[in-house]
Order: C-alpha cells, then structure tokens, then sequence
C-alpha cells in the first residue's frame, strides 16, 4: 500500500468497503501498539529504563506523527544558530532506510546543507553521541528525530507540528499517524508549528489551543516554508521569478506530499501535474523516465522535487532531458517565539557553561 492510498484511509477520504474493513483492523492494531507505546514511556518516566547522558547540550528536534513535520529544516535552522555563536555542533541520526556504507536522503542533505557539522548516522544514539564528541569535539548534538528514542538523555525537546495534518487525524499508528498519545507533548520545552502559511487563523488557533493544553508549559513558535530558488543537475541556480513563469510538473518521496504540491502554488507557481512517491523511496533510472514522459505529457517545461529527493535521484536523471529537472531550495523562516526560542537555547547553554562569541 503506497502513501498516498494508507492517508486516504486513515482519513476517512476513502469510504470504500475495503477501506472500512481495513479500517477495522488497524485500530485494532493500534489498540496493541499504543498498549506498548504506553509501557515503554511509563518505564523510562519511572527511571527504571536508564537514561544515559552526556557531557555536552542535548537538543531534541522530533515529532508526535510519522511523515513530514518540517524536522529537517528546522535542524538545519539550529545548526546554523549555533554555528554563528561560535559553538561546534553535531548532529545524530538514525539514517532511516540506510544500508550500510551508504547515506541516505535526510543525513545527505543535512550534511550538504551544515558546512563542517558532522553527520553521525547511527540507530544507537548513545553510541552516536559518543563518537561526535570523542572523534569531532562536539560541544552541542542536535538529535535528529529522536523524541521518542530516550534512551539518550536531553536538555531541550523540540517537537514540530505541521500545521496542514497536525496531530495524525487524531489516531495512533496504524489507525492514525500518532507515534504516542497526544499527552506526550508534556515533554516537549517547545513546540515549532510549521507550514503555518498554507493554514487559515482559525486552524493555528485550534491547534494552539490542542499544544497548550497537552503542554501547558511550551514555547510556541512558528515557521514557515519560504521556497528561495532552484538548483539544476549542473548547480545553476534558477530564480523564483523564471520559475513562476514556467509550467512545473512536481514529483516528491516525502511524509506529507499535498503540503509540498500547495507550497508550490502558495509560492506562486503553475503546478501542471504531480507524481507521489512512497516516503524514503529509493529512486530508479525507469522512475526519473516514468517522471519524465509523465512531464512531458503534462506539457511541462521545468521538473521539481525536494532537495531530499534530489540526494538520491539526480544521479539517475537522463543525460538528454537533465537541463529540465531541478530541485526547489525551501528555508526555514520564524513567523512568532523566535526570541523566545532563541531565549530558552541561550539559557542552556549558559546553564552548561558553553561560552558563545
């Protein structure tokens, strides 16, 4: 089942006999996962799961939902926060999907996004951290997607919330797209609503209200997805207005494919046809084909992807049509709780010590 048809069906967009039957079973799956889910987090805020901690500043970026909640650029964001401050950080990754010897879509792209951050790809976080500080003298790690993997201790959690799916249809995995509870929230220090332009007042609002009342004691913030220009398989770079006057056909291998499409056209784009991808797809040569005749077929004359994408599929574009593909640059903007977000990583960092320039 592809992402796209599963997100219909846990919705409730699909009304289909099969779709309720399946419907049926995966909340009785859910029932057993969240059982274990439960468990688990009663162990470790009981301590008798052990916690290991580090000498360094632990920071947190992971999410409640599975798919695309914007942890990745906001990564990139803290990075470069920290790096202006003088300070060496590092970043610690599980590598979702990686075969060993390889680097896949995510730790690729923040690696070429962070100059000089070491990218530590390991599932043991604890073993990661380890590393990033005894072979690269880290002085802060940023764990990439580890809310719920807390085995590694941490002084700062900062959950992402995308603000076009927010809280998974309200579900735990595989009935929804909750990894836990809602009431987990409670551990988050800060809560980052992203892509909060492709949703209206009132939709911020109600989603506010949900993260106060299961964090009462959060920081808020808000961001948005502001797409900059665009980088060709020859690294040239090609301005948003040529962009806006060219007919894009879009293609993605991401958590939320819908949030990328609207952004696109938030962005002022003429979005001809698209094509999904399961979240994480490892690309092929007949793929960038398939994309390419569908293109062409739309009357397309410029074809978009993520910058995450890229990482795995601009090696297989062919030779003959490559002056058409391109990746989207997307940057992380602050809409609101940037100074106060600023304000709780400056307080942790004096609280551990660090000096800052």
């Amino acid at each position: 089942m592809n992402e796209t048809a599963y997100r219909r069906i846990v919705s409730g967009k699909d009304r289909g006999l099969g779709a309720g039957v399946l419907r049926v079973v995966f909340f009785l799956l859910s029932l057993l996962y969240g059982c274990v889910i439960r468990f688990r987090n009663f162990l470790y805020n009981h301590k008798i799961l052990p916690v290991t901690t580090v000498d360094v500043s632990v920071i947190c970026v992971g999410n409640i939902t599975t798919g695309g909640t914007g942890k990745t650029p906001l990564v990139i964001w803290l990075c470069r926060h920290l790096q202006s401050k003088g300070l060496r950080p590092a970043i610690l990754t599980r590598g979702y999907r990686t075969e060993e010897g390889q680097i896949s879509d995510e730790p690729a792209l923040l690696a070429k996004a962070c100059a000089d951050v070491p990218v530590i790809v390991n599932a043991d976080r604890v073993a990661g951290a380890h590393k990033a500080i005894s072979e690269h003298g880290a002085q802060v790690l940023i764990m990439d997607d580890g809310f719920q993997h807390r085995r590694l201790g941490r002084e700062l959690d900062i959950v992402t919330i995308d603000a076009t799916c927010p809280f998974g249809y309200g579900k735990i995995l595989p009935a929804g797209l909750l990894r836990e509870p809602i009431r987990e929230l409670a551990r988050a220090k800060a809560v980052v609503i992203t892509r909060s332009d492709l949703a209206d007042q009132k939709q911020l609002e109600a989603v506010t209200e949900t993260i106060s009342k299961h964090a009462p004691t959060a920081v808020i913030g808000q961001t948005l997805h502001r797409h900059t220009h665009a980088v060709d398989i020859n690294e040239q770079i090609i301005n948003m207005e040529t962009l806006q006057g060219q007919n894009i056909f879009a293609f993605c291998g991401i958590g939320n494919p819908d949030a990328f499409f609207d952004s696109l056209s938030h962005s002022g784009l003429n979005t001809v046809g698209t094509q999904t991808f399961d979240d994480h797809h490892t690309y092929t040569a007949a793929d960038m084909e398939m994309v390419l005749q569908q293109a062409k077929h739309d009357g397309a004359s410029m074809i978009l992807c993520t910058q995450k994408d890229w990482t795995k599929c601009a090696p297989l574009i062919p030779n003959e049509s490559s002056e058409i593909f391109a990746s989207i640059v997307m940057e992380l903007d602050f809409v609101a709780g940037y100074d106060t977000i600023c304000g709780q990583l400056d307080a942790l960092l004096e609280s551990k010590g660090i000096e800052s320039k």
